[in-house]
């Protein structure tokens, strides 16, 4: 299950927000975003965004 960071971090991944993009949205360091990326695509079982992407949004709408 993801965390409630991370899925504001897939949020806006999902919206095609670059890691830097999404360090400033958030207001968090770099590292921190590719630790919450990273976390999101082993919770996921995915290798890259457009993986992560399609999975969440097949989860969201199976439900």
């Amino acid at each position: 299950m993801l965390t409630k960071r991370e899925l504001e971090v897939l949020e806006l991944l999902i919206q095609g927000y670059s890691n830097t993009e999404i360090s400033d949205k958030l207001m968090i360091t770099k590292h921190t975003t590719k630790a919450h990326v990273a976390s999101i695509f082993e919770k996921l079982e995915v290798n890259n965004r457009v993986q992560a992407t399609v999975k969440y949004l097949k989860e969201i709408h199976s439900i």
